[in-house]
């Protein structure tokens, strides 16, 4: 369970039919064979006001989709690998200046790919990329699927996505190859918080699982948050439809079961929404959960304003869209307009590639989570989620 308060919805300014609507909203897409079945969880000043499931857990088998579900989190691994990175600012174990490299050694000398009439030249970085590069990701890196220029392709090439190798040679691959952008020009999202928990790893000399283990996880109560499902477990793994309704490619997702050598800092975390929600309290109470403290509201402020400002570009980026920013880890709605989802000022948020997401509102002490595994509606079901959960709030 959350473990958190809960209350009537009309208790806390939402509409009761309308909180439904969502139930009800989601229960038509798994009735029309749209979506396998998915949990979500709204929470308001403190207190749950909906936590339900709709749907089944495995389209291959019966079992209905329970509010205690484990899903692949994917990129919702990030917030948590930040706010582990800056507890160790915190700490004056790490500052946010310091060059990458002082960490992961291959990262000193970097060279980048730049596209010229004669084909791609490599050239040195003008400057190091840095810890605050990382969180924000401007370091230069990327994903093998966010594009189709020279350094996608070198990405895919080079076994980065196998399970089977550690966050410390993982790193030495990427090192390897050049980036794609000068450090701290270009937003890109990217693997840079994989590099992220290798530099947790070295300051802590823990590996990821355990440092997220002791400083993260157990102090806040997520005990069903992990890079893998235990055998006990299993049974209750949200699984996504063999071929997706909407047609497309289906993307191929890891298996919780096995244990990876790979603790990825950018994607390897499976979860409940019962346990994100108490990471997601923690941080709307500026840090602090059931007197377990993780960071200082100030760190914590720092970490959902803006990082990009209007020196580093981001405006063509389908990942944030207009009107938002990248604070660390986290994206940051910088205008009320803009964007085609509601939200208030200063509201973040952020989702995982196998469908799940969240955004937290600090201004209505607001937070929801959805989460589902169904990868190829991942941003329909972003956008519906936002109008059905505004529309419900009505004070």
């Amino acid at each position: 369970m959350h473990g958190l308060p809960t209350a009537e919805p009309a208790e806390l300014g939402l509409s009761p039919e309308r909180t439904q609507r969502i139930v009800q909203a989601l229960q038509r897409d798994v009735d029309r064979g749209r979506l396998p079945g998915a949990a979500v969880l709204i929470a308001r000043h403190g207190r749950v006001v909906l936590d339900a499931a709709v749907g089944r857990l495995d389209p291959a088998r019966d079992a209905p989709m329970g509010t205690d579900a484990i899903f692949r989190i994917y990129s919702m691994t990030k917030p948590i690998v930040s706010v582990a990175a800056m507890m160790l600012v915190e700490q004056g174990r790490l500052q946010l200046s310091d060059p990458v490299g002082q960490y992961v050694p291959g990262f000193m000398n970097q060279r980048v790919a730049v596209p010229g009439p004669h084909g791609v030249v490599l050239v040195p970085a003008t400057r190091p990329a840095t810890v605050q590069d990382l969180l924000r990701h401007t370091a230069g890196l990327t994903y093998e699927f966010t594009g189709n220029g020279h350094v996608n392709a070198l990405y895919s090439q080079a076994g980065l996505v196998s399970r089977d190798q550690t966050n410390a040679e993982l790193c030495e691959r990427l090192a390897a190859l050049p980036l794609a952008h000068q450090p701290g020009t270009a937003w890109a999202y990217s693997r840079a918080t994989d590099v992220l928990g290798r530099v947790i790893e070295v300051i802590t000399g823990q590996t990821l699982a355990e440092h997220l283990r002791e400083t993260v996880l157990l102090p806040l109560g997520m005990h069903e948050t992990a890079f893998h499902v235990p055998p006990a477990q299993h049974h209750r793994i949200a699984e996504a439809f063999e071929h997706d309704p909407d047609g497309g490619v289906q993307m191929p997702m890891h298996d919780p079961r096995e244990v990876p050598k790979l603790e990825m800092g950018g994607g390897g975390l499976m979860s409940t929404a019962h346990d994100y929600a108490r990471f997601l309290q923690c941080l709307l109470n500026g840090g602090e959960l059931d007197g377990q403290r993780l960071l200082s509201p100030h760190t914590l402020a720092f970490m959902t304003a803006d990082h990009l400002g209007t020196s580093v570009p981001h405006a063509d980026n389908p990942l944030l869209p207009p009107g938002h920013g990248f604070g660390l880890g986290f994206a940051v709605r910088t205008a009320p307009g803009e964007a085609s989802v509601p939200g208030s000022l200063g509201t973040y948020h952020w989702s995982g590639i196998g469908g799940t997401h969240f955004f937290v509102d600090p201004s209505l002490g607001l937070f929801a989570i959805f989460m589902a595994q169904a990868p190829n509606q991942r941003i329909h079901y972003r956008g519906v989620m936002r109008g059905l959960v505004y529309g419900a709030v009505l004070a």
